[in-house]
């Protein structure tokens, strides 16, 4: 694996500053890594490299890449536009195919539409059988997770998030081993299962502040504010969350004024 293939999809996600891209497939790694640690600004300009590109499989990835950063700053309405973009130049690529779906499952979720998220996702689904990434199986996990916890099914919920943090071991990428966990200790907690949760989410913000991964430490901040912390104090927590809505904005990210 590739230094920008692994900082995106592998072992050390918190790796910076990298390399320039030369290729689309580069852009994409790029922008995915300094997503995963708040750069949107950075991770934008790479995304819009892609753009001029036409056809293919990656520009539709690199859509369905825009919107996952709106939906990490709450802005699901505005996801949705690029997901149905990602869908439409897909063609018949089952990978940016199955991205799209699960990503456009996710908006609607994000947005209270639960029985449309339920039926993308039995689209998603069908699509992600014939994938060939091994992410995408993760990908719909947690947002299957996410969806049994919106509905009132903490039990179906924590299924769903084991699969999740079982097929991300099997990935190898930091990055979703810890939005795994983070899915998991939510799920945990929705079943009333919450010494399980705060066990799961202290281990996990650990993880994420030790490799830069900023907005997924924010979220497990916001997770940990909620149930409490086993390890650190509210004041430290609140002071964990504050930091990183600070470290995100002042990368360029615009968070949802909903």
């Amino acid at each position: 694996m590739n230094t920008m293939a692994d900082a995106a999809f592998g072992a050390h996600p918190g790796r910076w500053p990298l390399p320039p891209a030369r290729t689309v497939e580069q852009h994409w790694h790029r922008a995915v890594a300094a997503g995963g640690q708040g750069r949107y600004a950075v991770a934008l300009g790479e995304l819009d490299a892609i753009d001029r590109v036409p056809g293919g499989p990656v520009p539709s990835l690199a859509l369905s890449t825009r919107a996952s950063f709106l939906r990490q700053l709450g802005r699901h309405v505005d996801a949705r536009g690029w997901d149905g973009r990602a869908l439409a130049v897909a063609g018949g690529n089952a990978d940016a195919c199955a991205d799209a779906l699960i990503g456009l499952a996710a908006d609607a979720l994000g947005v209270g539409r639960f029985a449309l998220s339920a039926r993308l996702l039995a689209r998603a689904g069908d699509v992600v059988d014939e994938a060939a990434s091994a992410r995408l199986p993760v990908r719909f996990a947690w947002v299957s997770a996410e969806l049994a916890m919106f509905t009132g099914q903490g039990a179906a919920s924590v299924g769903h998030a084991e699969r999740a943090v079982a097929s991300a071991a099997q990935l190898g990428s930091v990055r979703h081993a810890v939005k795994s966990d983070v899915v998991l200790a939510a799920a945990f907690c929705s079943a009333g299962f919450a010494e399980r949760s705060r066990q799961i989410a202290d281990a996990a913000v650990e993880v994420a502040e030790r490799h830069g991964l900023v907005p997924l430490t924010w979220a497990l901040a916001c997770l940990l504010g909620d149930i409490g912390s086993d390890s650190r104090s509210p004041d430290a927590i609140a002071a964990l969350r504050a930091s990183c809505t600070g470290v995100v904005r002042d990368r360029g990210g615009v968070w949802s004024s909903r």
